[in-house]
């Protein structure tokens, strides 16, 4: 037998050729540190790459091209000799993949909670994400992040509105984008100066006034109605413990509503699309954020195995879900016939752990997806990315991470976990538990690379999860 090559015996140039005009750009890579020069020969490593990504392509390819195959194929070009080789000279596991690149991580990540130049001023209505991003990075790494309580709690203080929920900073409007990602941030930096900073009085006539006539929420005062709206409101609703009941100068009570979660079930059944994923609002096309938005919000209005039976076409789902991963590659793409993203790794990998507590465990290709975002993802220089050619960010650092971690865990629900907390309303999620690690048959991680388990409707730390809702439990009124 021939001794292996490399699948590419040119080096990726640092602005990848463009196979379209610039008017109908489809995907272009963009610069980065990632240069690779292909030396021939496999090692034994290599060649047990290569032998396994052999072993898992596609048997079938369409011979029609199409800006999108030339895209793909470009694609290919780029990620196989990271999935094949180490062209970032990682140190190794015990399986020849790189190892989780800890400390580069950590480094990066404190950058992310630092102080920013002024060209990054177009970024200050993302603030709360960015935090929430960064924070729920460094819990996932194992890192303490009581040091930044005082500032988290100060920073969103100030980025309260008067009227309710949370802006990007001072003096802007409230949204549920940033409101959600603030919630959070401080659940996680937690104790009893950070959740007293929050009016949930005010935050409770906000989410009343977002609710809509047709069950669903808006993301602000006039704005859009997406099932990004309707999985936020519950989030805050659920982790704060606030009342189910409507304020009464919501304006949704003028169409007979009276309850937060009246009509929402069956909106979001309506975001359900003919191929069985789930889209930001009915009749739109599917993608795999709003595929989770969708789950996540039915698994805090009630247990999976009640509420995904009853609102969604289950066995549509898992086949929509299995397709959004690419082959060879590993990861997952958001789309059907786009490319694969590292972020997806928690969006589309983050589904299963719901749909699994609904239906049967066992139904996603775990230790693929971790093989991509060990062996493609991780930036030279510190944190996660889309893919190779593009360069790491606080976003696809936290996704990766949190999608690292679901391949990684068993997560499981069951009732007879923390019977004594969310015996309230939409108390469904504090009975996640964690079965120990993946089980399977696993090539790809070692003890070096396993990353803290994450609960996964909320995203963040177990503990920040159950601190915050039985610190809420146990206040009486707002």
């Amino acid at each position: 037998m021939a001794v292996p090559l490399r699948f590419s015996a040119q080096a990726p140039s640092t602005r990848l050729e463009e196979i379209v005009p610039q008017s109908d750009r489809i995907e272009e890579l963009s610069d980065s540190e990632d240069e690779y020069e292909d030396m021939g020969t496999a090692t034994i490593e290599e060649q047990a790459h290569i032998a396994y990504l052999d072993s898992v392509r596609i048997p079938i390819r369409d011979d029609l091209v199409t800006d999108t195959s030339k895209v793909q194929d470009n694609t290919y070009d780029v990620i196989l000799p990271y999935l094949e080789g180490n062209p970032n000279d990682f140190s190794l596991n015990a399986f020849g993949i790189p190892k989780l690149q800890r400390e580069k991580h950590f480094t990066m990540l404190k950058m992310v909670l630092g102080d920013y130049p002024g060209k990054f001023a177009m970024m200050d209505a993302s603030r709360p994400w960015i935090l929430y991003w960064g924070l729920q990075s460094m819990t996932a790494l194992g890192l303490d992040i009581s040091g930044y309580r005082e500032r988290v709690t100060h920073t969103f203080s100030l980025a309260q509105h008067p009227t309710g929920g949370y802006g990007g900073g001072y003096g802007q409007l409230p949204h549920l984008a940033c409101t959600y990602a603030a919630v959070l941030s401080l659940a996680m930096a937690s104790g009893t100066e950070a959740y007293e900073s929050i009016n949930r009085k005010t935050l409770w006539h906000f989410l009343g006034r977002m609710k809509q006539a047709d069950g669903g929420f808006t993301m602000a005062e006039g704005g859009e109605e997406d099932i990004r709206g309707a999985f936020c409101a519950v989030i805050i609703l659920s982790i704060l413990n606030l009342p189910l009941d409507l304020p009464q100068d919501a304006p949704a009570r003028k169409h007979g509503l009276t309850s937060f979660t009246d009509s929402l079930g069956e909106w979001v059944s309506q975001c359900q699309s003919w191929d069985g994923g789930i889209s930001a609002s009915p009749g739109n096309e599917a993608h795999g954020a709003y595929a989770f938005c969708g789950l996540g919000c039915l698994a805090i209005i009630g247990p999976p195995k009640e509420t995904l039976h009853k609102y969604l076409d289950i066995s549509r789902l898992t086949h929509w879900l299995s397709s959004r991963q690419a082959s060879p590659e590993g990861g997952y793409n958001g789309r059907t016939n786009k490319l694969v993203d590292g972020c997806y790794s928690h969006w589309v990998g983050g589904c299963w752990a719901i749909v699994e507590a609904a239906t049967s465990a066992g139904i996603w290709n775990r230790t693929a997806l971790g093989r991509y975002i060990l062996a493609a993802c991780q930036e030279k220089k510190g944190g996660l990315k889309d893919k190779p050619g593009k360069h790491s960010d606080a976003y696809h650092t936290c996704y990766n991470l949190a999608g690292l971690s679901a391949a990684q865990h068993r997560y499981a629900y069951d009732e007879n976990v923390n019977k004594d907390l969310g015996t309230g309303n939409l108390g469904a999620a504090y009975h996640w538990k964690t079965e120990g690690l993946y089980e399977g048959k696993n090539e790809v991680w070692d003890d070096g690379d396993i990353v803290r388990a994450v609960h996964p409707v909320f995203v963040i730390p177990y503990m920040a999860v159950y601190e915050c809702r039985k610190y809420f439990e146990e206040k009486e009124g707002f």
